[in-house]
């Protein structure tokens, strides 16, 4: 069973632009395996090199060795595609037979972040797709919505 949530508390707004961390939980899975999934996902969608969603960004990944934690964390491109500052992290961690994922923005502009946790949503689902289309927010309808007016 998936379920999602967020009730954790959002981080101060001059740090973190996004209105409150994302938290999913997902049942009966490991987060080495969540991780593999969505890791790939976010590789194949947000920075491939034919159009990428984070163009100016990199990919950084660290698992534990236990596979019990893993951390996917996207930072600014410094020169010669190095790491540069730290903007997104993913987390993933095991809390008894399921995987909890956290996400906590740094400083990514909030409709970059509304699309990346839209994504990390669709995929928690079992979609793998990747998809240019933004999320429905209360300043713009979504496209279905306006038709229908």
């Amino acid at each position: 069973m998936l379920k999602g949530s967020s009730d954790s508390p959002a981080l101060d707004t001059a740090e973190n632009p996004s209105p409150a961390p994302m938290k999913i939980s997902l049942a009966r899975a490991k987060p080495l395996d969540v991780y593999v999934v969505m890791g790939g996902n976010i590789k194949r969608c947000w920075f491939n090199a034919v159009d990428p969603l984070l163009p100016e960004h990199v990919y950084r990944a660290d698992v534990s060795p236990s596979g019990t934690k893993a951390t996917i964390t996207v930072h600014t491109k410094a020169n010669l595609g190095r790491a540069g500052q730290r903007t997104y992290e993913i987390d993933f961690k095991q809390a008894g037979s399921a995987t909890n994922i956290t996400t906590e923005n740094i400083k990514m502009e909030p409709e970059i972040v509304a699309k990346m946790e839209y994504d990390l949503n669709r995929w928690k689902r079992g979609e793998s797709n990747c998809t240019k289309e933004m999320p429905a927010t209360a300043e713009a309808p979504a496209p279905a919505a306006a038709e229908a007016r």
